[in-house]
C-alpha cells in the first residue's frame, strides 16, 4: 500500500521545520549524501529534497574531503553589530532618563526618537525597528502616550467610570 502526500503545502512546512534547528539541518545533509551514496544522482536528490542541486553537491564534496565534520555546520557570522558595547551602555543609561533630558522633544522614548538620539550623539544611523529591537534587548518596554483631555469634567468622567463598571 502506498501513502501520498499531495498537498503542497505540507511540502513547505516540512522543509521549514528542517530549517529550524541545527539538529534537523545536520539530519537533513546526512540524508541527502547517503542517497547519493546509495546511487541516486545529486539532481535526483535535489529534487527529490527540495533544495539546489548545487547545495547537494557542496554537501557531498564537504562529506568527501572532510567526512561526517564536513556536515556539520559552521557558525553564521551575520552583520557585524554597529554598535560598540560603550554606545549600548551610554544608550541603556541615557533611556532611563526622558529626550528631554538630553535635548530632544517628547515626554517618552519610542524608536523615532532614540534613532534621532543615535544619529544626533553616536553618528551611526539606524532604523525605527532596529531601535525598537534595541528597547528590548536593553529590557526596556515601549509605552504609548496617553491622551489627556484638558477641559475633561472631573464629575463626568466619575459618573461614566461608574456605568461602565456595571
Amino acid at each position: 500500500m502506498t501513502v501520498r502526500i499531495d498537498n503542497k503545502s505540507a511540502i513547505f512546512v516540512l522543509q521549514d521545520e528542517i530549517q529550524r534547528s541545527e539538529q534537523a539541518r545536520y539530519d537533513h545533509r546526512l540524508h541527502a549524501v547517503l542517497l547519493v551514496a546509495q546511487g541516486l544522482t545529486c539532481p535526483a536528490v535535489a529534487e527529490l529534497l527540495g533544495d539546489p542541486e548545487r547545495t547537494i553537491r557542496y554537501w557531498v564534496q564537504n562529506y568527501i574531503s572532510d567526512g561526517l565534520q564536513g556536515l556539520i555546520e559552521n557558525e553564521r557570522s551575520g552583520r557585524p553589530p554597529r554598535l560598540e558595547p560603550r554606545h549600548i551602555d551610554k544608550i541603556g543609561k541615557v533611556l532611563r532618563g526622558t529626550p528631554e533630558d538630553v535635548g530632544l522633544c517628547g515626554a517618552i522614548w519610542d524608536g523615532k526618537t532614540l534613532s534621532a538620539y543615535i544619529q544626533r550623539d553616536i553618528g551611526i544611523a539606524l532604523g525605527v525597528r532596529q531601535c525598537q529591537r534595541l528597547f528590548r534587548d536593553l529590557g526596556f518596554r515601549l509605552r504609548k502616550p496617553r491622551s489627556f483631555i484638558t477641559r475633561a469634567n472631573e464629575e463626568e468622567q466619575k459618573i461614566f467610570k461608574k456605568k461602565s463598571d456595571a
